[in-house]
């Protein structure tokens, strides 16, 4: 008879089918005072933006580095009428460094069809050489047909 109890005893047991939360609200507690102790000793860093009086002066005329989809290189001083000059690829770096001061910046304008490392390789050229202020020329319009 007592193996019988035993055996109903283990029938009778009922498995819960639930999940023990508990643990995971001791571990979230824990991170949570971690963090609550760790946050104030964060220093924010500081991100210098430009004031209206800085962004109000004009820059120098920009020069303008046009690469076409066949892979010719031309240059102008982007100013109203200027027009571009074909140079070869080998004179760009010295082309570039006669036409502009230290504080002249050089942008980059490419065909949508230039591949990318074409663009890049003479970013690459001009930053090596000493040109430091050097960007990309977006068109803006040719994306957005609402401007259309």
């Amino acid at each position: 008879m007592p193996s019988n109890r035993s055996s109903m005893g283990r029938a009778g047991r009922r498995l819960k089918n639930e999940i023990n939360v508990v643990p995971y609200i001791d571990v979230m507690l824990v991170l949570l005072v971690i963090f609550m102790v760790t946050a104030p000793m964060i220093t924010p860093g500081l991100i210098e933006l430009p004031s209206v009086g800085r962004a109000a002066e004009v820059p120098t005329e920009p020069l303008e580095v046009q690469i076409e989809e066949n892979g010719t290189v031309s240059l102008r001083k982007r100013v109203a009428g200027a027009e571009f000059e074909s140079i070869a690829n080998e004179a760009l770096v010295d082309e570039v460094r006669a036409r502009i001061t230290a504080e002249t910046p050089v942008v980059i304008a490419a065909d949508g069809k230039v591949p990318y490392e074409k663009v890049m390789e003479v970013m690459d050229k001009l930053r090596s050489n000493g040109v430091s202020r050097l960007g990309l020329l977006v068109d803006q319009s040719a994306g957005n047909p609402d401007q259309q």
